[in-house]
């Protein structure tokens, strides 16, 4: 089967016969999260604020799992049982994302499963291994962590190589550096200058 079923301690267990997040290729689907604390699988007491906070934690974990953060979000969802809470759910809404924002649809429901407030589901890209490959292109490790075009950070799992991409058999920096002076260039296109 081509799909894999994503879980995380860190977020809640599936409250019916479904996954909490499913993976194809490179393509997350979501399912809807709601406020439920996952240490004690119950919902939080509070009111939308509390409750999109919570929400978005439990996003965040099921990311964590795959190594993704909340920016490969394309698309969200999003289920209310009072549109007239929208604002204060915007403003804890707005805290987890950063331009380019995803896509959003907001909607008002009459009810939602254990009485939640808000429940959020997404569309997730992992671009990952595309963020890895333009790092090598370019020269950097593709690691996204510390912001250089060339970090050789080493968050690739090969400190020496620093192109991103774990099965590499690249030179080390200074064989690559060598290489690059006399115009060499590596098989494959990995670590080039």
């Amino acid at each position: 089967m081509f799909t894999k079923s994503i879980t995380s301690p860190n977020a809640p267990k599936a409250i019916g016969p479904y996954s909490p997040a499913v993976k194809l290729g490179d393509f997350v689907y979501m399912s809807g999260q709601i406020a439920i604390d996952p240490a004690t699988s119950e919902l939080i007491n509070g009111e939308i604020q509390e409750q999109t906070y919570q929400v978005l934690k439990n996003i965040e974990a099921l990311l964590t799992e795959m190594n993704l953060d909340m920016r490969h979000i394309v698309k969200t969802t999003v289920y209310m049982t009072d549109l007239s809470d929208f604002d204060a759910m915007n403003e804890i809404y707005a805290t987890y994302f950063v331009q380019p924002y995803p896509a959003r649809t907001t909607v008002q429901v009459c009810a939602l499963p254990k009485g939640a407030k808000i429940e959020i589901e997404c569309l997730v890209i992992d671009t990952l291994a595309y963020e890895q490959q333009l790092a090598a292109q370019e020269g950097g490790c593709g690691c996204g962590d510390c912001g250089e075009d060339a970090c050789d950070c080493g968050e690739c799992g090969d400190e020496t190589c620093g192109c991103g991409d774990e099965t590499c058999d690249c030179e080390s920096k200074e064989e690559k550096a060598e290489k690059t002076e006399n115009s060499e260039v590596c098989k494959d296109g990995c670590c080039c200058g």
